[in-house]
């Protein structure tokens, strides 16, 4: 077995952090740290509260997607319905809302896909993942704000999309290949 495959062994220590930015969903610092060597390096870190990702698996094996237009890419994307968990937020159940709220689905089971960090180098948000199944309509809720359509696409051709790049959502390709792993 590999050394340090279960136990830490590589760390920084914090020594100082300023805050450069604070807004409305992150807030950026930048932390003085002493690395193994006890030489001081500088991280710039974006703080975010994290998100909740479902996949909503139909039994004809089709999964429940959305499109919607993604700001900072200009230009629109295939993703799984997921948010931002506001403050103490359980995880779980910001899945479940986000189901309802963007595809008008609940669920009768809910399968835990753990926890993916979509860029460790520079930000400490951490996107909870769900697969739902056992799935009943109810109303569909957006927020005033939210722009998308919801579509269902069959998991062969969701897997082949991720495998080609048309599906390059992070969370989105981590979430459809657990399920492929699971299947």
């Amino acid at each position: 077995m590999l050394k340090g495959l279960y136990e830490m062994i590589h760390f920084e220590k914090p020594l100082s952090s300023e805050e450069i930015y604070s807004g409305k969903i992150i807030h950026v610092t930048r932390d003085t740290v002493e690395v193994e060597n006890g030489k001081k390096k500088f991280r710039e870190v974006v703080h975010h509260p994290g998100g909740a990702c479902i996949a909503a698996v139909t039994e004809n094996n089709e999964v429940y997607m959305v499109r919607q237009y993604r700001y900072p890419l200009q230009r629109e994307i295939l993703e799984l319905p997921a948010g931002k968990l506001e403050k103490g937020e359980d995880p779980f159940e910001a899945a479940k809302r986000e189901l309802r709220e963007e595809c008008g689905l609940t669920a009768d089971h809910y399968t835990d896909l753990h926890t993916f960090y979509p860029s460790v180098g520079y930000t400490s948000e951490i996107i909870y993942t769900w697969m739902a199944t056992g799935l009943h309509e109810a109303e569909l809720a957006l927020d005033e704000d939210e722009f998308l359509t919801p579509v269902k696409v069959p998991l062969t051709e969701a897997w082949e999309m991720v495998m080609d790049g048309r599906i390059a959502d992070g969370k989105t390709v981590a979430a459809l290949l657990k399920i492929k792993m699971m299947m």
